[in-house]
């Protein structure tokens, strides 16, 4: 089989960060680099900083991404488009027009005779009431169509100064470091799944912006995906095996 990648957590167009169009450039370079040798991309969510989609326009920017997502379909590659809390309003424009396969909720499928739990990772074990009150909010089929009567040149800026605000609040208080096996909030959410689901052999979340491989059985692993800020990480599974990589610029073995 050809290999399949995932990839989580680009928040492209976020105005807290600096160089948003050098990565995606890097972002757009990794997948053409891949293009040819992939069976499918799966993207876990996050991938944009604020995403809204109204009847008959999309937000401004991210020209370069869209056109390789539609270039990968139109050559075959499955590209599977995760929602995240940042992007979670994505309508159907990137299915319709780029060819990709929107998911909204965690999934469990089969790759080559291994069972993949995947999903981005918000929500699942986190104990913040205060996320589980904001998550229930944007998640409300009310409160979506009261948002989306407001004009795109309100609606999507309010949404983009939001997303940024909430990035400059986490880089003040820095990053939130690995909790550990017995407090990571998603490593508990997956021995808690793994009880009564002990045939998933991986499990995959992006959200945390940390980079974790954790077995938790002598048939199942867990990965944290790191992030397409400063880490550019991703995974790959060839069928037999599944690893996690950095891309690094010129480097012709992605």
């Amino acid at each position: 089989m050809k290999p399949i990648y995932f990839i989580t957590d680009a928040h492209l167009g976020c105005r807290a960060i600096p160089h948003g169009r050098t990565q995606e450039r890097r972002l757009v370079r990794f997948l053409d680099s891949i293009k040819e040798k992939a069976g499918a991309v799966y993207m876990l969510g996050d991938m944009f900083d604020f995403w809204h989609e109204y009847r008959l326009c999309v937000p401004k920017g991210y020209t370069r991404l869209l056109g390789k997502v539609s270039e990968l379909t139109d050559l075959g590659v499955e590209v599977h488009f995760f929602t995240g809390n940042h992007d979670l309003w994505c309508g159907d424009y990137l299915h319709t027009e780029c060819g990709a396969t929107i998911h909204r909720q965690p999934e469990t499928i089969e790759l080559a005779d291994k069972v993949f739990f995947l999903a981005h990772g918000d929500g699942l074990g986190d104990p913040d009431q205060k996320f589980k009150f904001l998550r229930a909010v944007f998640h409300n089929k009310v409160c979506q169509r009261l948002f989306a009567m407001l004009h795109p040149r309100w609606g999507i800026e309010l949404g983009l100064t939001w997303a940024a605000h909430s990035r400059r609040k986490h880089e003040r208080l820095g990053p939130q470091p690995y909790c550990g096996e017995d407090k990571e909030p998603l490593v508990l959410f997956a021995k808690d799944y793994l009880r009564t689901h002990p045939l998933v052999n991986y499990f995959i979340f992006g959200h945390r912006h940390i980079e974790l491989d954790l077995i938790l059985s002598h048939t199942t692993r867990m990965l944290i995906l790191g992030d397409w800020i400063e880490r550019f990480t991703y995974a790959v599974f060839d069928g037999e095996h599944l690893w996690m990589e950095n891309y690094i610029e010129g480097d012709t073995q992605p």
